[in-house]
């Protein structure tokens, strides 16, 4: 990394790159386009890219633009690399296949300076499908099922655990990153991270739109494995903390996102089993969704998978028809749809087999669960 010059940045955005030669350069250009200058971008190349760090010496007249380069250590550990290097009071965490608007260093340090004893700020931000820059008519925490809050409000652990996880990219104490030990590997690291602060340091939620936030046009069919290791990490992810707090109460606030999880994790096995003509395991599946949440909809297809499997087998071709014209409707008049609550997408600073946000999860972080 090339020595940094002039005057402290108040803000470093933090890049893990692996595999995004595609959008790295909108990445980095949308930080430059910044109406706040007080700015550095650390990227860092996780995997000995010469394209990647071509990429990124494209803009090296920019001295606050800088290039890392390391064997692939990970999504968590590309992002913590750039953390140990940057100079900036507050961390942002930018994947390098998405943008910042270029109001954001703008926005989020208006309002840290303005509330001094407030540790980390989230916010929203556009989706954005892959091939298609006009952002969906939903915006991230809509996509999450959270309404977009009032201008500026704080942020609980119990709300964060209940699903309300901040936009994964926002802005963090430098210290308040340090106390909570930043990004960790292994789980769905700015869900954790975001609790970790939201439970012992004060987070706000700004309504500002301030991210574009890419949701890759890959379908669950073709990358059910994706989904399932996302939906693992993920529960893992709120159950470990749970179990890290210690309090009873955390515990039973995580069940309801788990069991919500877990229904659609269920009903979408059964559609698998189901079109792949294994009826007996469809109706496990139906089963076990129903355990997690009894629904008409669960009930219904237990119903059928039981008494008319049969009739179920030819009514398929129609229902898949009928969805799909409401589907190209839908985007015809609103946008492409939003996925529901977490998108799931491949991280773009590791090996693939990280996901979210909003998902998290990312975030975390669009696979329907």
């Amino acid at each position: 990394m090339e020595a940094a010059s002039g005057s402290r940045p108040r803000l470093s955005f933090l890049t893990s790159a692996y595999r995004t030669e595609a959008y790295l350069r909108g990445t980095i250009t949308s930080v430059l386009r910044q109406t706040d200058p007080h700015w550095e971008l650390v990227v860092v190349d996780n995997g000995m890219s010469d394209a990647i760090a071509a990429i990124v010496r494209e803009f090296a007249d920019d001295p606050r633009v800088h290039l890392l380069r390391q064997e692939n250590r990970g999504y968590a550990g590309g992002v913590m690399a750039a953390a140990a290097v940057a100079r900036g009071d507050y961390y942002s965490v930018l994947d390098s296949d998405d943008e910042v608007v270029p109001e954001f260093v703008a926005t989020v340090l208006e309002f840290l300076d303005g509330h001094p004893s407030v540790d980390g700020v989230g916010c929203d931000a556009h989706m954005v499908l892959d091939g298609d820059d006009r952002p969906s008519l939903r915006s991230y925490l809509q996509s999450i099922g959270s309404r977009p809050p009032p201008s500026g409000t704080p942020l609980t652990v119990e709300e964060a655990l209940g699903g309300r996880v901040p936009y994964y990219t926002g802005a963090v104490r430098a210290e308040s990153w340090r106390a909570v030990g930043g990004y960790q590997p292994g789980v769905e690291s700015d869900v954790l991270m975001w609790l970790r602060l939201a439970d012992r340091f004060s987070v706000w939620l700004l309504p500002d739109k301030l991210g574009r936030y890419r949701v890759r046009g890959e379908s669950e069919s073709r990358h059910p494995d994706r989904v399932e290791d996302f939906e693992r990490s993920f529960i893992h992810t709120l159950e470990s903390y749970a179990a890290e707090s210690g309090l009873p109460g955390h515990r039973a606030i995580v069940q309801s996102p788990v069991r919500r999880l877990r229904y659609h994790q269920a009903l979408r096995r059964a559609r698998w089993a189901f079109v792949d003509g294994d009826v007996a395991a469809a109706r496990r599946h139906a089963r076990d969704a129903r355990e997690q949440r009894a629904t008409l909809r669960s009930a219904g297809i237990v119903l059928l998978l039981h008494l008319w499997p049969r009739l179920l087998i030819r009514m398929h071709p129609l229902k898949q028809r009928l969805a799909s014209g409401v589907h190209r409707a839908r985007q015809r008049i609103l946008g492409w749809g939003a996925p529901p609550w977490p998108p799931v997408r491949a991280r773009s600073g590791s090996d693939g087999a990280g996901s979210r946000g909003v998902p998290r999860a990312g975030g975390r972080r669009g696979v329907r669960p």
